[in-house]
């Protein structure tokens, strides 16, 4: 390990050194990173090529990259990184900063339509937009693509009026880490003797996995407050015991939240602070017509060719079954009645939808095959019942989940499926909440349909639609004339023959129709 004597020898002599490896190293001291970083700027002052020097934010698996060049001022370049686990591509439907303006760290730069939904696009670091390289309306923008450049200082503007992204191989997601960027230089300057090459990724000290924008500065997420990209899988996220209680609680992820503690730690006070951002979707598709005809094109959104590309996918490889049943429901819609009387005071009224996700978890439960996932070579038996509820809106279908929907009552249920609604029409669903899921309900009753079959969302093994309430005759020996007028719901489950035959998908709608023809039960 060169220590910071040998630097600094380095730095009065001027000797062109590569002291990129020691950035690196996870044991390297505040003092020795400042010196380290002085003695690599001024060493690549002279240099045709444009160097970067990656930020030491503790946590950060993203690798923030800074650069310096001979012709440049210090700025960061700002690239589009995956803001869903499925997401390739994006489209720019807003810049919120134009060139020039001073960004803050947390500020909103612009607005994403990802594959799931319109996401906010937040700033990372603090300086000046010196450059949008693509423009709001742009489709298709691929990860890693270079999307904006900021400045450190406001001089630093005018150097890039008219820069131009060099050409370079497009890179996925997959990529190793990213060699630096070349500068272009006048053809009257004389290239001085070649500085020896960097150390090779391979000998860098081991860690997690670099996504393919390394060469570039992703932003984050979109949290209200400024938040640390998500670690990829294996990353550690420091925080105190009081902050995960708190998350745990609270049912948020720490990797969303930036730290307020030294070199970035979360306290609890960052997780009592932590607000969702309050991002409205924008439309980045409109409707073109052509005169003289009748008809119009609508072109697709991203969201809308994820749910086409699934569904297809759904309908082709998974072999569909699916098996009706008539529940009555009059004493579910009594005890409704009696709850919301009790509830009144705290302003929550129960809905059917909740009657129905609460009795599909606990069938869940006592049928443990349809809570079940096909996994190709496996078949993966879930141990809590994570619910999916099909939300329609503008942009399309999406699934918000109630999590450990068996675990708990009525209200909690409710609470959960109004805040996921709401946030789903309002495009600021978070990733986590609707990704995953290991059961689906789909409900058209509120518009009159009878009864109707869903197709399936892989990998789940099982989706259930739910029709219409409506009063029908039905046989009563107490009764005097024989019969009586009951509210009848028809529900149809679909199942994946690979993992759930047909003896145990009957099973399951058994188990679920004891429990909303008698509710009561739901409540031991």
């Amino acid at each position: 390990m060169i220590r910071t004597a040998v630097l600094q020898k380095c730095l009065q002599q001027n000797v062109r050194i590569c002291v990129q490896k020691i950035i690196h190293s996870r044991n390297v001291t505040r003092q020795l990173s400042t010196t380290a970083r002085k003695c690599y700027k001024l060493c690549c002052r002279q240099s045709p090529k444009t160097v970067q020097v990656p930020s030491l934010k503790r946590g950060n698996n993203n690798l923030i990259k800074r650069f310096y060049s001979s012709d440049l001022p210090e700025h960061y370049k700002i690239a589009l990184p995956a803001l869903s686990p499925t997401m390739e591509m994006g489209t720019i439907v807003s810049w919120e900063k134009k060139e020039g303006d001073q960004v803050s760290e947390g500020d909103l730069l612009a607005e994403i339509e990802t594959d799931k939904a319109t996401m906010g696009f937040e700033a990372s670091e603090e300086g000046y937009l010196a450059k949008i390289m693509i423009p709001a309306g742009s489709k298709d923008v691929p990860i890693g693509k270079l999307l904006c450049i900021i400045v450190t200082e406001e001089e630093g503007i005018a150097a890039f009026k008219d820069f131009k992204a060099d050409e370079e191989p497009e890179q996925k997601a997959s990529s190793p880490a990213v060699q630096p960027e070349p500068v272009k230089q006048p053809a009257s300057h004389a290239p001085p003797s070649p500085a020896p090459a960097p150390a090779p990724a391979a000998s860098s000290p081991p860690g997690p996995a670099v996504p393919p924008s390394l060469m570039t500065v992703p932003l984050s997420p979109p949290p209200a407050v400024s938040v640390m990209p998500a670690p990829s899988s294996g990353g550690r996220v420091f925080a105190s015991p009081l902050a995960r209680t708190l998350a745990a609680e609270k049912g948020l992820d720490l990797s969303m939240i930036t730290g307020s503690g030294p070199e970035g730690r979360i306290r609890g006070q960052d997780v009592l602070n932590f607000v969702p951002t309050m991002v409205m979707p924008s439309a980045a598709h409109r409707p073109t017509t052509t005169p003289g005809v009748a008809y119009t094109d609508l072109p697709l959104s991203n969201v809308r060719q994820v749910i086409a590309k699934r569904l297809l996918q759904s309908k082709q490889t998974i072999p569909h079954y699916y098996l009706s049943v008539d529940v009555n429901m009059d004493d579910t819609i009594e005890l409704r009645k009696e709850l919301n009387n009790e509830l009144a005071e705290d302003k929550i009224k129960l809905s059917v939808n909740d009657f129905i996700i609460k009795a599909s978890a606990l069938a869940c439960k006592k049928v443990p095959e349809a809570n079940s996932s096909w996994m190709d070579s496996f078949i993966r038996q879930h141990h809590t019942v994570d619910v999916s509820v099909a939300v329609a809106t503008d942009n399309g279908l999406i699934t918000p989940i109630v999590f450990g929907a068996d675990k708990k009552g009525l209200a909690g249920i409710n609470l959960d499926v109004s805040s996921l609604a709401q946030k789903a029409r309002t495009g600021k669903l978070q990733p986590h909440e609707y990704q995953g899921g290991t059961f689906t309900i789909s409900n058209l009753g509120m518009y009159g349909v009878k009864n109707f079959s869903a197709i399936i969302n892989p990998p789940q093994a099982c989706i259930l639609a739910v029709g219409s309430s409506e009063k029908r005759l039905v046989l009563d020996e107490d009764a005097e004339n024989g019969f009586s007028s009951s509210s009848v719901m028809s529900v149809t489950l679909s199942c994946d023959h690979r993992v759930v035959d047909g003896a145990v998908g009957a099973q399951w709608l058994v188990e679920f129709k004891k429990y909303l023809e008698r509710p009561v039960n739901m409540l031991l």
